[in-house]
């Protein structure tokens, strides 16, 4: 028998890359990949590590559910190993996705741009877009990792060896410095990819958090780039940037037209694509009725109790971003019914994770849920599934909000932790909008009650399920140092790096573990 194979087509470098358009699909692959590690959409990834490890969203058991093998308990307690299958899992993907990155500037490197039609500019502009995009990569694994080799061609050393935190954040520094001019301006035409606003944003991000990654505060740098991203220098998906008139307007159905959106993944569902948050934070099936929607979830993660107290009743945001109390079918007053250990009664979502046997007390603990416990999600708001543009939500991960919190973070920082009447001005001008006009007398900041404690505080109830808590609990001392909920302080600095996975270790001897994980 004759078993050698018959090859019809095959695609490589040397026979692709022959227009524009396939260089273009060359250049978004990465962003695809992306995705898988980053948004809300995987239990894996960058952003399950930073949300379940913090204060504000928990993945606790709920009766017969959400155990599987003690991963979200172990990450919630901080008691977290080297063996760990979602942080290998995490690890895993963004290095991947980082050699996507690697793999699309190599094959660049090779082709002649004008022979197939492109000028110098666009290739000067893809190659910068490209090399931003792998300093994000490095930004997010510093984030987790810390200490992590820099490896900018594909299997190239093939062991290759851990640098410092310190080196990988200058790398990450010096490669958006050195391209972020040749990168287009943030447009309509840009949405969903790295721009010049997107490296400003960055560099804003890296700068406030310099301290923690390079060892030396940073915060003069950090005010300079927030300012650029504030100014429109690097351009607008209105033309310039502007905070979004309303608390919704950033994450709904078109929010590619928020003016204050930086940097967001561009999903659609008309194209087949859907951001799809649904799975992690949503409750079962019937939950699809209460919304007038086409999905459902896995009633996994819920709302740690004190976060959700953290919002005074009058905050808007506690109205529009959660999902709370008896549940009723859209537009009407019949009841959502329970599936699971209230079945045949209302599903009523309430602020405590404990089962609700007679005489229980106190707000639980993660392993004690019940499909009622928590408060449930409701940040990206897909409209229902009569609507024009239902279900149409980009993801997103830098917005203008965030910049106006790390330059009034910054200000406060360089005068000592007290807020200035600048500081307290870019807070406010953020927060207003989350309490009526009758309301906000009282609700306003003022030089003396925006303390670095309240700025934490507030920085958690504005970036709730963004992926920033963990990072942020860290720049602030609070990861460690913090007791919250069902978790008890471990006053241990080391656990604000994740471990190397151990595999990997088996795998590369060049790797070093960080601290406090053994060899």
């Amino acid at each position: 028998m004759d078993l050698e194979e018959t090859i019809y087509s095959e695609l490589s470098k040397d026979n692709f890359y022959n227009n524009e358009i396939e260089v273009m699909q060359g250049v978004l692959r990465p962003y695809t990949k992306m995705q898988s590690w980053l948004a809300p959409t995987g239990g894996a990834g960058f952003y399950y590590q930073s949300e379940m490890s913090a204060d504000q969203v928990a993945w606790p058991q709920k009766g017969r559910h959400g155990y599987d093998g003690g991963d979200h308990i172990r990450m919630h307690y901080h008691t977290w190993t080297s063996q760990e299958p979602r942080i290998r899992s995490a690890w895993s993907s963004m290095w991947e996705s980082l050699g996507y990155v690697n793999s699309v500037l190599g094959d660049l490197e090779g082709i002649d741009f004008e022979a197939i039609g492109m000028t110098e500019q666009e290739k000067e502009a893809i190659f910068a877009e490209l090399k931003v995009l792998r300093a994000f990569h490095y930004l997010k694994i510093m984030d987790l990792w810390g200490n992590v080799p820099i490896v900018t061609t594909v299997a190239e050393p093939i062991n290759p060896s851990t640098s410092p935190q310190s080196e990988v954040f200058d790398f990450v520094e010096a490669e958006i410095l050195q391209n972020m001019e040749q990168l287009e301006p943030l447009s309509q035409a840009m949405v969903g990819r790295i721009t010049k606003a997107t490296a400003y944003a960055m560099l804003s991000d890296l700068y406030l958090n310099a301290e923690r990654f390079k060892g030396t505060a940073m915060w003069d740098q950090c005010i300079q780039y927030s300012d650029k991203v504030i100014n429109g220098e690097g351009g607008g998906l209105t033309g310039t940037m502007a905070l979004d008139p309303t608390i919704r307007g950033a994450f709904g159905p078109d929010n590619h037209l928020s003016p204050e959106n930086i940097f967001q993944f561009a999903f659609s569902r008309e194209g087949g694509f859907t951001f799809n948050w649904s799975g992690f934070y949503f409750g079962y099936g019937n939950m699809a009725e209460a919304l007038n929607v086409t999905y459902s979830g896995w009633n996994a993660f819920v709302v740690i109790p004190s976060a959700f107290d953290s919002y005074s009743e009058n905050d808007l945001r506690k109205e529009e971003w959660f999902l709370f109390g008896p549940q009723f079918k859209y537009g009407t007053n019949e009841p959502i019914m329970a599936t699971e250990e209230y079945e045949g009664q209302q599903l009523v979502y309430v602020n405590s994770i404990r089962r609700n046997s007679e005489g229980a007390t106190g707000e639980g603990s993660m392993t004690e849920g019940d499909e009622n416990s928590g408060a449930r999600f409701n940040k990206y708001q897909s409209g229902t599934k009569d609507q024009e543009n239902y279900w149409e939500n980009d993801y997103v991960i830098y917005r203008l909000t965030e910049i106006y919190f790390n330059k009034a973070e910054a200000l406060m920082r360089q005068n000592g932790g007290t807020a200035n009447a600048e500081a307290v001005q870019l807070v406010n001008q953020c927060r207003i909008r989350a309490y009526t006009a009758a309301d906000w007398a009282q609700a306003q900041y003022t030089t003396a009650s925006l303390t670095m404690e309240e700025l934490l505080e507030e920085r958690g109830r504005e970036f709730i399920f963004e992926g920033k808590r963990r990072s942020d609990m860290i720049r602030f001392g609070e990861f460690a140092a913090g007791s919250w909920w069902d978790h008890e302080a471990t006053n241990d600095p080391n656990r604000n790096l994740l471990p190397i996975p151990y595999v990997q270790l088996s795998l590369n001897p060049n790797l070093v573990q960080n601290p406090g994980y053994g060899s």
